[in-house]
């Protein structure tokens, strides 16, 4: 199998590369698809995923699988052990609860600071929606704000005591916040708390390729 993805710190690609430390999956080649020059929109890769993003997956037998949850989900049905999306039906449904609100309160504003409310971005989409980005920056901290008061009941991660992929899926998607200019706020102790636990373990430093 084949990886096409990018290093820190792009966020998507990040997601895979700490699932696949936590798992102890070693064994996939890894193809640096440079964004900033644009290889993630050449011909040849859009046809291999039409979006041009990464993470792409190219599998043995040569198909391909795009986005970094859906990757994760592949590899966790080939080596179920340890599992990150769930131990019992009810803990699976938690994985998937948080993962999706990681991603629709957090994930999505921040996407949209990124292409309205960034320089870096501002060369890619030069008629950026800079007040709107603005707004999304207080959506960003009102939804960082919100899961602090989650996560005050005490678990170590959004699971109780339990890692898992929505653990991954959040801290990416907090460090490219920050990225963005959105750090955790001081108001935000718990929320605070539990990145440094989830950055403390070793596959928080997993990249994509070697430098």
């Amino acid at each position: 199998m084949k990886l096409y993805t990018e290093n820190y710190p792009a966020p998507n690609p990040r997601k895979v590369h700490i699932y696949l430390a936590e798992k102890g999956i070693a064994n996939v080649a890894r193809v640096h698809t440079k964004m900033v020059e644009r290889m993630h929109k050449a011909p040849d890769f859009l046809a291999k995923n039409s979006l041009g993003q990464v993470p792409v997956l190219e599998t043995d037998d040569g198909r391909f699988l795009s986005e970094s949850v859906a990757i994760c989900r592949y590899f966790e049905a080939l080596h179920p052990t340890p599992p990150l999306f769930g131990r019992s039906p009810f803990e699976m449904a938690e994985v998937e609860m948080w993962i999706r609100r990681s991603e629709f309160r957090l994930w999505t504003p921040m996407g949209q600071v990124w292409i309205n409310d960034d320089p870096r971005t501002a060369v890619v989409n030069p008629n950026q929606f800079k007040e709107y980005g603005a707004h999304m920056r207080r959506v960003v901290a009102g939804a960082m704000k919100w899961i602090d008061k989650e996560l005050s009941g005490g678990g170590q991660f959004l699971v109780g005591d339990y890692f898992s992929m929505a653990d991954i899926v959040l801290l990416c998607g907090l460090d490219f916040a920050k990225f963005v200019d959105m750090p955790i706020p001081e108001t935000c102790p718990h929320l605070a708390a539990w990145h440094a636990r989830v950055s403390a373990r070793p596959s928080a430093r997993a990249n994509g390729m070697a430098a």
